[in-house]
């Protein structure tokens, strides 16, 4: 299920629309269905993955990071952390 950097953020601004949005019902107070559960999930993934984004932009921006260092701070090599967020950290 690999998705790019710019599929996951463009899927995290649509999950907080749909989130936004919810109104809900007199059943659902006190309990959260199995998919809300996933959908929620999703959302925080998400999120999670756009504030991981950012700080990368920022260490490369502002420190000067190395994609190796950087690599081993989110555990993998520096080269799939390039390809992965160097799109982003080049905005």
């Amino acid at each position: 299920m690999p998705r790019s950097l710019d599929d996951i953020l463009a899927r995290s601004e649509q999950l907080a629309d749909e989130f936004e949005a919810y109104e809900p019902g007199p059943g659902d107070r006190g309990r959260v269905s199995p998919v809300t559960a996933v959908r929620l999930a999703a959302l925080r993934r998400d999120e999670a993955e756009r504030e991981l984004a950012d700080a990368i932009a920022a260490a490369r921006r502002d420190e000067g990071t190395s994609w190796a260092r950087i690599g081993a701070l989110v555990g993998t090599s520096g080269e799939a952390a390039r390809q992965r967020y160097g799109r982003h950290a080049a905005r």
